[in-house]
């Protein structure tokens, strides 16, 4: 089973590699929908990471 720690790492992973390969977001100084998605999935990770009574901060 996995952490919450491993899915931080996963889907920041997951976004870098994106930026790193995608020709889209090599081109463009805006991030594409796909490297959008992957943000926000970090972001989710990292924000359930925090825990309730930090989001209220």
């Amino acid at each position: 089973m996995h952490s919450p720690e491993d899915a931080l790492h996963q889907a920041r992973a997951a976004y870098e590699d994106h930026q790193r390969t995608c020709r889209q977001c090599a081109v463009d100084t805006v991030p594409c929908a796909v490297a959008k998605h992957l943000l926000r999935l970090y972001n989710n990770a990292r924000r359930s990471l925090r825990g309730p009574s930090s989001a209220m901060r």
